[in-house]
């Protein structure tokens, strides 16, 4: 065939994007596409599928995109029925990230009209994407949540001199009150600050067996540092870590924390063993605008960035806001911070599975 009839062929068509689901034989080449995929998130990884379902008994839908025997694109549902908020399918349940991670827009369409499809068969309420950024130009950003990361250096002294003086003061009287950080094998003594920080603010509490059941799926890329004064843990953060970054996820002290800027110290303690390490950067991930953590983390210097929220009505007429800044649930919110401690952390989980 002469090299003009070639040319003459009609161009070969892309393969077509086919859309399946995750099989448990499948998680690690699903892992290897999500650490390779620059849109992909901590909150991607498989092993959130085993955890939701464990602790919860909630159904996992994990949907990839597949074109010529290749993976391009992953998509992490779970469906939280509810009484009090109604029934969802987000990505990902309990996290703050997710949606479509792709690079392929044919994936990324085809991802989302599987995700609508399966929302119609599920008949849910409504469908959440969770997007960290605007993956469509039609998404607009969140009206309610910011996240917030920056690079940080190799020299712990670059990083705190980086610290605005005012927050940097608060450091250093933790780093006086004799405060010490360790890293804890489990969860224990991190559940109970957390949890304790948690009544205070008015917020139910995930169970205990969550917090464990990360630890356990998660390894090192799960850690707990704890603060303590003495042999008194005061404040405590579980983070993780993926590719170049840490993720301070869940954090929280107890009663002596503020008067001894425990927390203050423990997050430099967790962005200086980070950058020994080689990690570079430190993700204080999200916050609602407004709030003390909004604040906290303008504080250090960070600046807020928008998340997208792609939040689609199915049989809902529109999607509830759920959230403790709407005054509907302020009389709750002030209740819940006068529980008596035990008793929060009695009947938190019980409202904290069903809110996603």
């Amino acid at each position: 065939m002469s090299t003009s009839a070639r040319s003459a062929e009609a161009p070969r068509p892309e393969p077509a994007v086919q859309i399946r689901r995750l099989e448990d034989t499948g998680a690690g080449r699903w892992d290897a596409f999500v650490e390779s995929c620059p849109a992909a998130t901590f909150y991607h990884r498989a092993g959130w599928r085993r955890v939701i379902e464990r602790t919860f008994g909630y159904p996992t839908f994990y949907l990839y995109a597949e074109a010529g025997g290749e993976m391009c694109g992953v998509l992490p549902l779970g469906q939280v029925k509810s009484r009090l908020f109604g029934n969802s399918l987000i990505s990902v349940p309990f996290l703050t990230a997710g949606g479509a991670a792709t690079e392929d827009p044919q994936a990324l369409e085809a991802l989302e009209r599987a995700a609508l499809q399966l929302a119609r068969e599920r008949a849910v309420d409504w469908l959440e994407l969770r997007y960290a950024r605007r993956v469509r130009p039609d998404l607009e950003p969140s009206k309610l949540y910011v996240s917030f990361a920056r690079e940080i250096q190799p020299d712990p002294e670059a990083n705190l001199k980086a610290v605005p003086r005012k927050q940097r003061a608060m450091i250093r009287k933790g780093m006086q009150a004799g405060l010490e950080s360790t890293v804890d094998a489990g969860v224990d003594r991190f559940f109970r600050l957390f949890s304790e920080s948690q009544r205070n603010l008015g917020t139910p509490v995930l169970p205990a067996r969550w917090f464990r059941a990360i630890r356990e799926e998660f390894g090192d890329a799960c850690e707990v540092l704890t603060v303590t004064r003495g042999a008194e843990p005061v404040s405590s953060v579980m983070s993780f870590y993926f590719r170049d970054r840490v993720l301070p996820y869940y954090g929280g002290g107890g009663e002596h924390a503020r008067e001894l800027k425990a927390n203050d110290f423990m997050y430099w303690e967790l962005m200086r063993r980070a950058c020994e390490c080689g990690v570079r950067v430190f993700d204080y991930g999200r916050s609602k605008l407004g709030t003390g953590s909004f604040s906290f983390k303008k504080n250090w210097g960070f600046e807020p960035e928008p998340l997208y929220y792609d939040s689609r009505p199915i049989r809902a007429q529109a999607v509830p806001d759920i959230n403790p800044l709407n005054p509907k649930y302020r009389l709750a919110v002030r209740a819940w911070r006068r529980l008596p401690l035990p008793l929060s952390r009695l009947l938190g989980p019980m409202v904290a599975r069903q809110l996603g």
